[in-house]
Parts: C-alpha cells; sequence; structure tokens
C-alpha cells in the first residue's frame, strides 16, 4: 500500500538494526514512510537518523542477569513501555509494525496488538529469540530467515535475511578476483560490537604462519578493544589495519579473500550474499547457542570452517586460517558456495508483506 506508514521496531545490536535499515530501504522505495522505535540510548538511536529515518526511543531494558530484582520490576517496566509505545502509535498511526527483536520490539509489539495494527515478525536466527518467539503468537504475519525457525503452527514463510543493497551490488566472486595478487587478504570482525575471543586469538594465530606467508589483515575489534588489539598485532610482528568499526563493510567485503569472525545470523547472510569463505567462530553464550545453528548453513555448505571457542587455540586457529586462506583459488571456491546459498530479495519479501498488512486505521 503506497502512502502508508511501517513502524519498523529493532535494536540493540547490528544483527537487528541493519536488517531493519534494508527492509526500510524497501519500504521507501516503494513510496511508504517508515518510522523506527527502538531503546532509549540503544546503538538504533545512532545509527538510524544517519539512514534518514526518524526514531523514538522508549525506556526499556533487558532482563538477562537482572536476577529476581528485575523479574519484580518488570510489570511496571514494561507497562511503561507499552503505554511510551502506545503514545508513538497514535501519534505516527501506522498501518503495520514490523519486528526484527531486540529490547523496545517487545512492548512495541504488544501495543500494536493492543491497538488493533497488523504486526509482521521477522526473525534473523535458527533459533528464534524470547522476543519474537512471543510475538509470533500474536504476528498477523510470522517470516524466517531460515526454514523450520518456528513451529509450523505459525505458518511461517522463509524467506532469507535483508542484506543491505551495497552489499548486494557486489560483484560476483570470481570477477572480484580477477587479477588479484600478492599475500591473501583476512578480514577479521566480531560483529558491530567486536569480539574479544577474536581480538587476541587471530594475533597469536597469525604468529605462527611463516612471516613470508602471513595475511594482509583488517580487523574490527569494538570501541572497547581497538588499542589492546593493536599492542597483540605489534607484539606479533604482523602489520595489521585495526579499527573500533568499520563503516563501509562492502567495501571491507569486496577487498577480503576470506573473513574470521563470529557467526551471527546477519553475518552469515552478509557472507553467503557477498560471497565469502570465512572461519567461523560461534559466540558461546548465544541463547540456545544460536549462533553454532546460525553456522551450519555456511559450514554444511562448504562454504565456512566452524571453530568452537572453546578450541580456540593458537594453532586450532592458525590452521583453520590456512584451510581457507592458503590457496586464493580455494578460497574462491568457498566464496562461491557461500554465494549459492544466498536469499537475496530478502528485504523486498518482507517488505511486501508489511505493505499487504496496511490499511488505514486509527492506532488505540
Amino acid at each position: 500500500m503506497s502512502g502508508a506508514t511501517v513502524l519498523v521496531m529493532a535494536g540493540g545490536t547490528g544483527g537487528h538494526i541493519f536488517p531493519g535499515l534494508a527492509v526500510a530501504d524497501a519500504l521507501t522505495r516503494a513510496g511508504a514512510k517508515v518510522h523506527w522505535l527502538g531503546a532509549a540510548g540503544g546503538m538504533e538511536c545512532e545509527r538510524v537518523p544517519q539512514r534518514g529515518y526518524a526514531i523514538d526511543g522508549i525506556h526499556v531494558t533487558g532482563l538477562r542477569g537482572k536476577g529476581l530484582a528485575g523479574w519484580l520490576k518488570l510489570p511496571f517496566r514494561l507497562t511503561r513501555a507499552v503505554r511510551e509505545a502506545r503514545a508513538v502509535l497514535r501519534r505516527e498511526q501506522p498501518g503495520c509494525a514490523v519486528s526484527f527483536g531486540g529490547y523496545a520490539a517487545g512492548p512495541g509489539g504488544l501495543a500494536a496488538r493492543l491497538g488493533g495494527v497488523p504486526l509482521v515478525v521477522h526473525e534473523q536466527n535458527r533459533i528464534p529469540g524470547m522476543t519474537n518467539r512471543t510475538l509470533a503468537k500474536m504476528a498477523s504475519v510470522v517470516m524466517e530467515a531460515f526454514p523450520g525457525t518456528f513451529p509450523e503452527s505459525t505458518g511461517a514463510v522463509a524467506c532469507g535475511n535483508p542484506v543491505r543493497d551495497e552489499l548486494l551490488a557486489l560483484p560476483a566472486p570470481a570477477e572480484r578476483w580477477a587479477g588479484r595478487q600478492g599475500p591473501a587478504r583476512l578480514l577479521v570482525t566480531g560483529g558491530s560490537q567486536g569480539a574479544r575471543a577474536l581480538n587476541r586469538a587471530v594475533p597469536q594465530a597469525l604468529a605462527l604462519w611463516p612471516a613470508e606467508s602471513r595475511p594482509q589483515v583488517r580487523h574490527q575489534a569494538g570501541h572497547h578493544d581497538v588499542e589492546d588489539t593493536r599492542a597483540r598485532y605489534a607484539e606479533a610482528g604482523i602489520d595489521a589495519q585495526v579499527t573500533p568499526f568499520i563503516e563501509d563493510m562492502a567495501e571491507a567485503y569486496g577487498w577480503a579473500d576470506a573473513v574470521a569472525c563470529r557467526s551471527g545470523a546477519l553475518t552469515v547472510s552478509e557472507l553467503a550474499a557477498v560471497g565469502l569463505g570465512a572461519v567461523l567462530v560461534p559466540f558461546p553464550h548465544a541463547v540456545d547457542d544460536h549462533q553454532t545453528a546460525n553456522a551450519a548453513v555456511l559450514v554444511d555448505a562448504g562454504a565456512a570452517v566452524l571453530c568452537p571457542e572453546s578450541s580456540l587455540e593458537p594453532r586450532v586457529l592458525a590452521d583453520a586460517l590456512q584451510n581457507v586462506l592458503a590457496d586464493r583459488q580455494a578460497a574462491l571456491a568457498m566464496a562461491e558456495k557461500a554465494r549459492a546459498v544466498a536469499v537475496t530479495d530478502a528485504a523486498e519479501r518482507v517488505a511486501r508483506a508489511c505493505l499487504e498488512q496496511c490499511q488505514p486505521r486509527r492506532a488505540a
């Protein structure tokens, strides 16, 4: 429905925010207006306005690690957050709300249900998070990146993960590799907030390689770990470009021969979309170990090597990195296998589902 307003609810990490932005762009191209609901003070309050979308932040936080006191305060905090979300709904009058998960999506989804606003849920991981698992029971449409994420009773539609346009615009692996010479190129990223385990392990692992065969390295270390990571590379005698955050991931992916990274749902989908082989180190404390489940998508396709953090010894990681980087043609083969499992129109599919749900209404 052209001209409709869609409320996008996502936040907390890039894994929720960037798929939401991809769908927001698709909605905008279709003529819809996008408004964003996030958590006050969350990463989304910085990233979303940078892309030109208006956002409201409601007061909501997670419960994990808060103990009994957090659970006792839950009814009061949830009531406040739902009230704030309903105020946004009344003002913006969306024809539909779409949840990508994150703290704000729970109260926002409940407010949409109470206000009679159709709710679309998109789950990025192979194992759904608590927020989307709850909202799926009240949603008009449930969408999943990977088949079988939700029970059949939800009627979930498998559609892939929305990926940013600039990544989809990259040339195919063979075209990127054409004429590429010199040392192998390794991109290291722990996601939008970095990964301390990778920050510590990768310099140690590469130090075990013969100096003449070491790769060029670009490493996203996160804001809190960047100086320590630089020092670790310097101590190992490795020239690496270490930054807190990589703004232009399309350029970084286009440069790389392979990636060492976590296996968040968005990362896995981006590796497939651009076509890159990887050494995947799932975050061991992810809820329900969903990152290991995500990693299986690429590992089973022969496009990645799984390296659990519990076995992240320097020699083990060094061998895993050599498996994907020692031969550029082998790296290209892995990249093409990754590209073969990509779903490249997920953003349009989710946007279309949202627009199909939109209708003029007054939100309570």
